[in-house]
């Protein structure tokens, strides 16, 4: 995981509706951290959580049928905070994802500032 205090903080954001992910995109960029992305396919998002220098992520559940669960376990084992940005409620997580917070879709600018913090704490 990336040094938080060395600069803005990193934000990586999956999501594969291009209108979201760019609402997202300017959300978090006016809050100051820096965008990883937005990518909406998961090879690639895994690639980039392996190389990237990350301190955040914003996880759509489901990128084109493909479920986003093995990116959240890579970014969970590295100490990585994410949440999940979903049309769905919580309720339908699977068990092991069910005390992740989960953002409601569209994502409001105040609900990221979490998600900033813990970045930002490391």
């Amino acid at each position: 995981m990336a040094d938080a205090s060395s600069g803005p903080v990193r934000i990586l954001v999956v999501e594969d509706e291009y209108l979201l992910a760019d609402d997202l995109a300017d959300a978090l960029t006016a809050l100051g951290a820096q965008v990883i992305g937005p990518v909406g396919v998961l090879a690639e998002a895994l690639a980039l959580a392996e190389t990237a220098p990350i301190n955040g992520a914003i996880l759509d559940i489901n990128l084109h049928g493909q479920m986003v669960f093995p990116l959240a376990d890579v970014l969970a084992a590295k100490g990585v905070p994410y949440v999940f940005a979903t049309g769905y409620g919580q309720e339908s997580l699977p068990e092991a994802y069910q005390g992740v917070p989960t953002l409601s879709k569209p994502v409001n600018a105040q609900a990221l500032q979490p998600l900033l913090a813990a970045a930002r704490a490391g």
